[in-house]
């Protein structure tokens, strides 16, 4: 018998080859591996294809976050270089951040990241997170993209030629650290294309932050100290999805964070309200699903709990049959990797 609550259940084998790097130079020309949750049955197809399995008067949620340049490279008096990574905004101008080497700084100490920005340590917290308030004139979104870079994941080794790249077609609001990169995959024609069919895009904000790429350790997945991201529903988008329910038309998510987004608002009750708030839901098997009929998602990273909430959606075994045979056929995975969708 399966034991979903050990972390080792969601372990897998992946050759390190299979990691992508870079991005394809066309978004919509990535694998994509479709499975039917009732058939069993499996197709390997073209991401551009997808609009073969969409039907009129499906929902799709997508997330509009954007990902804001948070890797900065701060200078102390002495010339020392000191990494700072934004994870969340507190307000105006302070961040709770994540600084390397955190030790060499003190609070109240002033950084320089360029000429028109400084920052000074206010707080060290608990859990070792720093809360730094920046200083500077102008607009502070527009100075962290000129003078940030993108806090790529660990696993990409190769530098990102394109910033927009690791950002969807369809993003809006600053907030994120990192991408909600199922999301990658569309391009705004494609996107046309599949409105024209009759498909309804919706959408929700859930502020992607760096947490999402942190091991799980415990081999007692229960005691895994999850996450935390925020998320903003409206109520124009919860009462779409609310009549779509009750007509029984299917309501497909781009990506883990729309489920969290989503699932996480049913989680308070059904049919759905507006919401924002803070969420750490974690979802692995079992878990009976509230609103989300059918998922576009990336391949997840062994022993994650990325790869968790698939499993719930898919069933575990169905899961890791999947993975194996992305492996067997080449997929590539992670963040610039091709797709899946669950139906």
């Amino acid at each position: 018998m399966i034991n979903y609550k050990l972390l080792s259940t969601y372990d897998y084998h992946l050759p390190e080859n299979l990691i992508a790097q870079t991005p394809l130079e066309k978004r919509d020309e990535s694998k994509l591996l479709v499975f039917d949750r009732k058939t069993k049955d499996t197709y390997h197809r073209h991401f551009k294809d997808i609009k073969s399995f969409l039907r009129k008067g499906d929902v799709l949620v997508v997330n509009n976050t954007r990902v804001m340049p948070a890797r900065l490279i701060a200078k102390k008096d002495s010339g020392a270089n000191i990494e700072i990574l934004l994870l969340k905004r507190k307000n105006l101008t302070d961040f709770e951040v994540l600084m390397k080497p955190a030790k060499r700084v003190k609070v109240g100490m002033i950084l320089s990241i360029s000429d028109e920005l400084k920052c000074e340590l206010v707080d060290i917290l608990p859990d070792g997170n720093r809360i730094v308030r920046f200083i500077y004139d102008g607009v502070f979104e527009e100075i962290i993209d000129r003078v940030g870079s993108m806090p790529l994941p660990h696993y990409i080794h190769e530098k990102l030629k394109d910033k927009e790249r690791y950002q969807t077609v369809y993003n809006k609001i600053d907030g994120s650290s990192a991408a909600p990169t199922a999301g990658l995959h569309f391009t705004k024609e494609l996107l046309k294309e599949i409105q024209d069919m009759g498909v309804e895009i919706l959408e929700v904000t859930l502020d992607v932050g760096l947490g999402t790429f942190r091991p799980c350790k415990e081999e007692d997945i229960t005691k895994h100290d999850m996450h935390t991201e925020h998320y903003r529903l409206s109520q124009e988008v919860a009462d779409k999805i609310n009549k779509a329910k009750i007509e029984n038309r299917r309501v497909i998510a781009v990506g883990t964070t729309s489920v969290r987004t989503l699932e996480s608002v049913a989680q308070k009750g059904v049919p759905l309200t507006a919401d924002e708030g803070d969420t750490s839901i974690f979802i692995y098997p079992p878990y009976k699903f509230k609103v989300v009929d059918a998922l576009i998602t990336n391949f997840h990273l062994p022993k994650s709990t990325l790869i968790m909430l698939v499993s719930a959606f898919a069933g575990y075994e169905n899961t890791m049959d999947l993975y194996e045979t992305a492996v067997e056929n080449q997929y590539r995975f992670f963040s610039f990797g091709d797709s899946m969708f669950i139906q």
